[in-house]
């Protein structure tokens, strides 16, 4: 949640590359450092972190202090919403594909 106590949208959140980069960078290891996240990109570890504070809005990340650093990982589920608006789009233009397909045979015939 941001400073007004509510949640960011996960596609708001991963509207941007540089968010979406560190999702993917955060899939492929359990919990990284803010520094092992920094390398990967052309910008400061400020502007990285807010990006990270951006995901952590939507809830696609998560995070814990061990000792003086502050570890990230991945929190999926959310994504799940993204998935399921995708999936339906996906049915409906293959439903749309196959009746045009249907119409061009009838055509043929």
């Amino acid at each position: 949640m941001n400073e007004k106590g509510v949640e960011r949208d996960v596609y708001d959140a991963v509207a941007d590359s540089s968010r979406r980069k560190l999702l993917r960078l955060l899939a492929d290891e359990d919990e990284l450092p803010l520094y092992d996240l920094t390398v990967h990109f052309n910008m400061g570890r400020t502007a990285v972190s807010k990006h990270l504070a951006i995901l952590k809005e939507a809830g696609l990340v998560t995070s814990r202090k061990a000792g003086r650093e502050t570890r990230y990982r991945l929190n999926a589920d959310p994504l799940k919403e993204i998935k399921d608006w995708v999936t339906f789009y996906e049915k409906f233009w293959i439903d749309r594909v196959d009746r045009l397909k249907n119409l061009l045979g009838e055509d043929n015939e």
